[in-house]
């Protein structure tokens, strides 16, 4: 009897062009440093410090051929590439950019520049793509980007990067026959004037994180019940604090306790200062410069809270995967344990140990072999046959285990490639509408061999 292998196939990315990128020595997609992936329908995005390449694979062997972009980046900053990711809606896909300076670049899937963005000063590590749609958790559906900077998080509501995309795509369908070469880079062809409107927390006050994301909308405080303003829930991973949670205001003001707090302590100050004015004589201070015109302020903070906080030296927090309601995320650290976080309740309801340099992304299965056998024959199953399960990719190990949520047991140990790398397609706005449901997958490239596979969706034997 042949052995039950519990991947499939999908396609080959190898060609030359990866040869920049450092293919060629075993294990170069793990052990190179600085080398994004990104992947998407038949589609897979690699970069370095520079270079962008995009490569895709079809079963009919009519794949595009590859293409590289390089980014117009500062030599003075020695600004580079370092974070990678797809923005998807409808049938319009977008590479999405994020550089050591701060910059936010959208391109074409030809190359072009679609939009450059200034969105705070530092490193841009992670781009976050979510949406949830209202059900019995969530209260309302709301889709979201989020750029991830050392303490620092960005969010763009997805309706306002849709329509800007949307307007671009529209102008570019005019510009058809124009015949006119342009640069990728070129301002007149890109976005670069218009701004997208976004939202700007400071989620450092725990210490500096090295990942973070919005895990949903929260009540407001008890003393602002009453309030319009809509809330976030923030959990951040970093050395100083494993995990700390933060409620986050649409808000740039102070809080009603703080308001408050911000008239009596100055009225109180003021009066002890004129009093002790009458007894000391105090000397002028100096006057206060003016800042210069041309130096460009960044966005002010809106109104950041902390929740909680974990610290426990010397583990640190690493990486931080969300489910796709984000109510449990998957913390790896640096003491190779791996914690699930219930961030409604902000607590951790489960813990492995012995996975050191383990990636996890959370995936959607088909557990009954009773639902598997019989969606095959009549009609695809719904969003309730699946089951969420936790993909733990243990390198060391060679392994990839399949974990069944919340506390569920192990259900299938797979092996795989030493120089490998576990990847999932981002969320596609517009997709809680699809039907049939698309369940959320996980894929694994081979770097040694270029063989992209898919984990099935059905696990039982």
């Amino acid at each position: 009897m042949a052995k039950r292998s519990y991947k499939t196939e999908l396609g080959c990315i190898a060609c030359d062009e990866l040869g920049e990128l450092g293919a060629g020595k075993p294990n170069w997609l793990v052990e190179t440093p600085h080398l994004l992936c990104a992947i998407d329908t038949h589609s897979l995005l690699l970069a370095n410090r520079s270079t962008i390449l995009l490569l895709s694979w079809s079963d009919n062997s009519a794949a595009s051929p590859p293409l590289k972009i390089r980014p117009d980046l500062s030599p003075i900053d020695a600004e580079s590439i370092t974070a990678l990711e797809w923005l998807a809606f409808g049938d319009n896909r977008v590479i999405v950019a994020g550089t050591s300076s701060g910059y936010l670049l959208l391109y074409s899937l030809r190359g072009d520049l679609i939009h450059r963005q200034m969105i705070y000063p530092g490193r841009v590590l992670k781009l976050r793509v979510r949406g949830t749609k209202k059900d019995l958790i969530q209260d309302t559906s709301s889709e979201e980007f989020c750029l991830i900077m050392p303490g620092v998080i960005a969010r763009f509501d997805g309706s306002d990067v849709q329509n800007m995309l949307q307007k671009w795509f529209e102008e570019a369908q005019s510009r058809f026959w124009d015949q006119k070469p342009r640069s990728q880079d070129s301002e007149d062809f890109g976005n670069t004037d218009v701004k997208i409107p976004y939202q700007l927390w400071n989620i450092g006050k725990n210490g500096t994180c090295s990942d973070a994301a919005i895990t949903g909308i929260m009540p407001p405080p008890l003393m602002e019940q009453q309030s319009s303003q809509r809330y976030y829930c923030a959990v951040a991973v970093g050395e100083d604090a494993v995990i700390s949670a933060y409620r986050l205001s649409e808000s740039k003001g102070r809080s009603l306790v703080g308001a408050i707090l911000s008239k009596v302590v100055p009225a109180t100050f003021s009066t002890l200062s004129s009093f002790s004015k009458l007894i000391w004589r105090s000397e002028p201070s100096p006057p206060k410069k003016s800042p210069k015109k041309s130096d460009q302020k960044p966005q002010p903070f809106a109104r950041a809270s902390s929740l909680t906080s974990l610290i426990d030296h010397p583990r640190k927090g690493e990486k931080l995967t969300l489910s796709p309601s984000g109510t449990l995320a998957a913390i790896t650290d640096s003491l190779g344990r791996i914690l699930l976080l219930d961030t409604q309740a902000l607590v951790v309801v489960r813990l492995w140990k012995g996975y050191r340099d383990a990636n996890c992304l959370f995936m959607e299965t088909l557990v009954s072999k009773n639902i598997a056998s019989s969606s095959s024959s009549y009609s695809e199953p719904s969003k309730s046959d699946y089951c969420l399960c936790l993909a733990i990719h243990a390198p060391r190990k060679g392994i990839i285990e399949i974990w069944q949520m919340r506390t569920g047991p192990r259900l299938r140990t797979i092996s795989c490639a030493k120089g490998s790398r576990m990847l999932q397609p981002s969320y596609r706005f517009g997709a809680s509408m699809s039907t049939p449901y698309v369940p959320l997958e996980v894929f694994l490239l081979n770097g040694d061999s270029g063989q992209i596979s898919i984990l099935n969706r059905t696990l039982d034997s």
